[in-house]
């Protein structure tokens, strides 16, 4: 089975106004989803991304350059991934219908992993 990688992408504000008994329960939602892939032999894994914004690394003309980054004006960032294994695209699609992460208005995208022969 191919190897396809989750990336979730969500507002950094859409959880702002959530109580933290409300973002426990998104939380327990989070983890009972990821829990059912993995009892299905389908995780490899999973990780949420602090909140933070990171780094972004570019060499133009060779020389590296570090600035920070996502910037603010970026209304959607990076907040976690999980790495899934399906037959194919559909499959792996198939598996993301029930994500929580699409019932708070964050978007997935699929992306299957080159094993670059290994």
């Amino acid at each position: 089975m191919a190897k396809y990688m989750l990336l979730l992408h969500d507002d950094p504000t859409s959880f702002a106004t959530l109580s933290p008994e409300q973002i426990q329960k998104v939380i327990e939602k989070y983890v009972a989803w990821g829990t059912r892939l993995k009892q299905a032999g389908l995780l490899s894994e999973s990780h949420k991304l602090t909140d933070e914004p990171g780094k972004v690394v570019r060499a133009p003309g060779g020389a590296v350059r570090v600035t920070d980054g996502p910037f603010s004006e970026t209304k959607e960032i990076l907040a976690g991934y999980y790495v899934i294994e399906a037959e194919s695209y559909d499959r792996a699609v198939d598996h993301t219908r029930d994500c929580p992460h699409l019932e708070y208005g964050g978007t997935i995208e699929v992306r299957q992993v080159d094993d670059m022969g290994a």
